[in-house]
C-alpha cells in the first residue's frame, strides 16, 4: 500500500506501467491514459477521505460474444472482458463502516453490524455493497470497514454490464482486505450474483459477473446454474488485427420489458411440450420430430426461438474451437451466423410492439455494407434496442467510426479491445 502522493509518484515515474499494460492488454504507448485515471482517482480519494495507505483496484465491463439468449435455457455462452472498467482507490478505515463514493453519485455508507436485506434498497448500489459484505461474513471472513472512491468508463445501457463490474470491484476489495485473497474469481462472481439476486432484487444470471471477474475470453456451460463450468479460452486478441466496436443504436430500452420476458417464456413453453423446464434438456432431434406439436402448443415464434437456441448453443463450441485453432476467419463467420440467427429466428433485432423503431436493424445494415467480406457484426446482448457488436479490421476503424457517427450521432461508436485480466488488485 502507498499514500496518494506515493501513488502519483509511482505513476509519473512509470513504475506501474508494466502492471497496467498486462492488466489492460494495451500497447505500451497507451499506458499513460490508463495510469492517469488512477492518479486522478487517488487525488479525489485524498480530497474526500484524507491521506491513507491506499490500494488500487479494477474490474472490467464485459461483452457477450456467442450464445445469444442461451444462458437462461442452461446452455453455453462465450463472453469476454473489455478494456473499459470501474476502478477504485480504497483503504481500510479501522471502523465497522464501509464508505464508497462513486463519481457523480451520493456516498454509500454501510454499517457492518446490520447486513440484513432491505427491500427499500432494491435497485441501489448500497444493496450490492451490503449483500457482498454479508456473503463474505457468512463465509467466515472478518469483514471490516473501508473507504473507496470509484469511477467508471463502462457505458451504461451499452450491454457491457456496469453493474457486474461494480460488484466484482467491491468483491475484490473485500477479498483483498479481509479474506487474504481466499476467494478465486469464480467465487467472487457468484458472490456478486448473490448480492444482485437477494439484496438488489434482480434475478440475473451469472454470465456478466463471471466474464468480468475471470477476464479474457471465457466460455461458460450453464447446465448447472449453481455450479457452471467456466473455461478460459486462451487467445491473444491483439494479434488478430481487429478491434471490437460497440455501436449504440440510439434506441432506448424503455417499455420493452415484455419483449425481453417473452423470449425465455416462449423457449420454456417449447420445452414444456417435452415435459422439460429448459430447452437444454430437450434432444434436438426430438424437437424437430415434433415441430407440429410445438407449434400447436407454444406458437410459431416459440418454434423459431427454439431453433435459434439449438443452433446458437452448438455454435458457441464451434467459436471456441476456432479461437483455440487461431482461426479468426472462421470465428468471424460464426459471429455473422449467430447474428443472422438472432435476426431471423430469435427475432430480437426490433420489437414487434414497436415496428416503427428499427435502429438496431439500420446499424446492422450499415455494418454489413461496410464490413461484408472484411469483418463481423451481430446484435449485442438482449437485443430489441441498445447496441451492436462488430469486429472491425484495425485499418478500417476510422472509416467505421466516421460512417456510424454520421448516421447515428456523435459518440455512437466505441472502439475497444478484449482485456486479458478480470477483476484485480493492481497495487496493494
Amino acid at each position: 500500500m502507498a499514500s496518494p502522493n506515493q501513488i502519483r509518484r509511482l505513476i509519473s515515474n512509470g513504475e506501474l506501467d508494466n502492471k497496467i499494460t498486462s492488466v489492460y492488454g494495451c500497447e505500451p504507448e497507451k499506458t499513460a491514459a490508463y495510469a492517469n485515471r488512477f492518479a486522478d482517482a487517488a487525488e479525489k480519494f485524498e480530497i474526500i477521505f484524507g491521506t491513507a495507505d491506499i490500494s488500487l483496484f479494477s474490474a472490467p465491463g464485459r461483452t457477450e460474444i456467442g450464445g445469444n439468449h442461451t444462458d437462461h435455457q442452461h446452455g453455453h455462452v462465450l463472453a469476454g472482458s473489455v478494456d473499459v472498467d470501474t476502478i477504485a482507490i480504497a483503504a481500510r478505515n479501522g471502523t465497522g463502516v464501509i464508505r464508497i463514493q462513486s463519481d457523480g453519485h451520493l456516498m454509500d455508507t454501510i454499517e457492518l453490524d446490520d447486513l440484513r436485506v432491505r427491500t427499500s434498497e432494491y435497485n441501489r448500489s448500497s444493496a450490492l455493497i451490503r449483500g457482498i459484505a454479508a456473503k463474505f461474513k457468512g463465509l467466515g471472513y472478518p469483514v471490516g470497514g473501508f473507504d473507496a472512491y470509484t469511477t467508471s468508463n463502462v457505458l451504461k445501457g451499452s450491454g457491457l454490464s456496469s453493474s457486474a463490474a461494480f460488484e466484482v470491484l467491491v468483491g475484490n476489495i473485500i477479498n483483498t482486505f479481509f479474506a487474504g485473497s481466499g476467494q478465486d474469481p469464480t467465487s467472487i462472481a457468484k458472490i456478486g450474483q448473490y448480492a444482485e439476486n437477494v439484496y438488489y432484487g434482480k434475478p440475473c444470471g451469472l454470465m456478466d459477473q463471471m466474464a468480468s471477474s475471470v477476464g479474457g475470453i471465457v466460455t461458460i456451460d450453464f447446465a448447472s446454474t449453481e455450479s457452471p463450468v467456466v473455461e478460459k479460452v486462451e487467445f491473444d486478441f491483439r494479434r488478430s488485427g481487429f478491434s471490437l466496436c460497440i455501436i449504440d443504436s440510439g434506441a432506448g430500452h424503455g417499455d420493452l420489458t415484455e419483449e425481453y420476458a417473452a423470449i425465455p417464456c416462449e423457449m420454456k413453453a417449447a420445452a414444456a411440450v417435452f415435459g422439460k423446464p429448459y430447452l437444454r434438456e430437450v434432444a434436438e432431434e426430438d424437437f424437430y420430430a415434433k415441430i407440429a406439436e410445438v407449434r400447436a402448443a407454444a406458437g410459431d415464434r416459440a418454434v423459431l426461438r427454439a431453433i435459434h437456441f439449438f443452433a446458437d448453443d452448438k455454435r458457441v463450441g464451434r467459436q471456441v474451437a476456432a479461437l483455440k485453432n487461431d482461426d479468426f476467419y472462421q470465428f468471424r463467420e460464426l459471429i455473422i451466423e449467430s447474428g443472422r440467427s438472432s435476426d431471423m429466428y430469435l427475432q430480437n433485432v426490433f420489437a414487434a410492439s414497436h415496428p416503427q423503431e428499427q435502429s438496431v436493424s439500420i446499424v446492422l445494415a450499415l455494418c454489413e455494407r461496410l464490413l461484408a467480406g472484411k469483418g463481423a457484426w451481430r446484435v449485442h446482448g438482449g437485443g430489441f434496442a441498445g447496441t451492436i457488436q462488430a469486429f472491425v479490421p484495425n485499418y478500417m476503424l476510422e472509416e467505421m467510426k466516421d460512417t456510424m457517427e454520421k448516421a447515428i450521432g456523435a459518440g455512437a461508436c466505441h472502439i475497444m479491445n478484449i482485456r486479458p485480466v478480470g477483476g484485480t488488485c493492481i497495487l496493494e
